[in-house]
């Protein structure tokens, strides 16, 4: 999902940028304000290990990737803007020292991979757990549900922001982004379903949504 340089127009560059900017400098103020020191270690972990998981990346139509983002796991155990700093930082590393992504559509991916990612995970976990309860069993599929659906979220916006930039219709990258991403959604789900669930056997403690 990662978008490389020369994709998106100088409207869609400038936009995300702003926009990504100030939703970093903000989760900076609120993480600062949520977060308890038990929760520092935690992050490091999840950056090393989204950071790894990332790096499997498979080629699509319209000039960009699939892959799993990890999202979903930073915000249901940490919160929604912990988990925007985490991808900011794995995306900033990616695109400086492997290229992964480009320099100008560094905005654009925080956005998408960071940003939408990491909140529609978190809102559409809080809404499954109001369903299913928040018990053990009510709260691993809740984080199925969200993992899979912040995929396929973040790759509907990046889908809007190449076809607004002109690199590839929308009735062609907006398919072929869904279809792909909701297969890769299943795998991402699963993978945070077990990392959850091991969170859940050995330190419960870490795992106490964080008010956004």
């Amino acid at each position: 999902m990662h978008i490389p340089d020369g994709f998106l127009n100088v409207a869609t560059v400038a936009a995300t940028y702003v926009v990504s900017t100030g939703g970093v400098s903000y989760a900076v103020k609120e993480a600062n304000k949520k977060l308890k020191e038990k929760h520092v270690p935690l992050m490091g972990v999840l950056a090393a290990f989204i950071f790894a998981a990332q790096m499997l990346n498979f080629p699509i139509v319209g000039g960009t990737s699939g892959h799993l983002i990890g999202a979903a796991l930073a915000a249901i155990l940490l919160g929604p803007w912990a988990a925007v700093l985490i991808m900011s930082c794995v995306l900033i590393a990616q695109s400086l020292i492997f290229q992964d992504g480009g320099l100008l559509a560094l905005g654009a991916n925080i956005f998408n991979m960071g940003i939408i990612a990491s909140f529609s995970a978190y809102f559409i976990y809080r809404l499954a757990t109001s369903v299913l309860g928040d018990g053990k069993r009510g709260r691993l599929i809740a984080g199925f549900i969200g993992a899979w659906g912040s995929v396929v979220v973040a790759s509907v916006a990046c889908a809007i922001e190449l076809a607004l930039s002109g690199a590839s219709p929308l009735a062609v990258v907006l398919p072929a982004m869904i279809g792909l991403h909701a297969i890769i959604g299943i795998g991402e789900a699963l993978i945070t379903g077990a990392a959850l669930s091991l969170v859940l056997a050995a330190r419960a403690d870490l795992w106490q949504l964080q008010k956004v």
